[in-house]
């Protein structure tokens, strides 16, 4: 069963979404708002909307149609979320490893995945945030919207129902570890592409050759050579 459910303001809808999970084949649950006042991003990162131009979307998923890795979920989450705004966008979309959502390099989709127990079933809860209307970013010099990189005013109703109808199809049938694999490669940005990277306090030159199963990076240094790393441990800068 696929519904979608909207909130005129909240302050997440990663945490709000429990409320609307009140029967027991509860599944592919989405919620959404477009005034979100308190939205998280990935491991405790802050996520800022301003109200009336983005859209806020969570969905829950049943973990029990997932047999998956929770890595390859992640990753085919943001391979369906680069896929639909591709399409949308009608533009080439790259994902910033891990799960960044770039469009002529600007940041416009931040995705942030929990695992949750809720009324004794287990759900990923896959939250997005889409900016979409939005024409300024103040100091965030790497944030853009769908506005700013195309030019094109999309209605905010008509994304929100999209999203939710395309994304749910789509983890109704998961491909292969593999396929998912190779495709996430082929999405990565700057991905063979000489960039500069920090790594604790340390600038170093180096080149993004490829991700896991497991959830690392594996980056040609110009100092320590080929070497993975996970989130957190090195931020590409652009």
């Amino acid at each position: 069963m696929s519904q979608l459910f909207y909130l005129n303001e909240c302050s997440s809808t990663n945490d709000e979404i429990s409320k609307f999970l009140l029967y027991e084949n509860s599944d592919f649950i989405g919620l959404h708002t477009f005034n979100q006042t308190k939205g998280r991003g990935q491991y405790g990162n802050v996520w800022t909307q301003t109200a009336g131009k983005n859209l806020a979307y969570t969905l829950a998923v049943n973990t029990q149609h997932i047999l998956c890795s929770d890595f390859i979920f992640n990753y085919y989450t943001a391979i369906i979320v680069r896929d639909f705004l591709a399409k949308l966008a009608d533009s080439d979309v790259r994902i910033k490893w891990p799960n960044d959502i770039i469009l002529k390099g600007k940041k416009i989709v931040g995705i942030l995945i929990e695992k949750k127990k809720i009324n004794q079933n287990n759900y990923f809860i896959i939250g997005t945030g889409i900016n979409i209307l939005q024409d300024k970013f103040d100091e965030i010099s790497n944030a853009g919207s769908l506005l700013t990189q195309t030019g094109v005013q999309f209605d905010l109703e008509e994304v929100a129902f999209n999203f939710h109808t395309y994304l749910s199809e789509k983890l109704k049938n998961i491909p292969s570890d593999q396929e998912i694999l190779e495709v996430f490669n082929k999405s990565l940005f700057r991905k063979n592409e000489i960039s500069v990277f920090e790594i604790g306090k340390q600038r170093q030159n180096g080149i993004i050759r490829y991700a896991d199963e497991k959830g690392e990076l594996w980056i040609e240094l110009e100092n320590d050579g080929l070497r993975p790393f996970y989130h957190k441990e090195v931020k590409l800068l652009y």
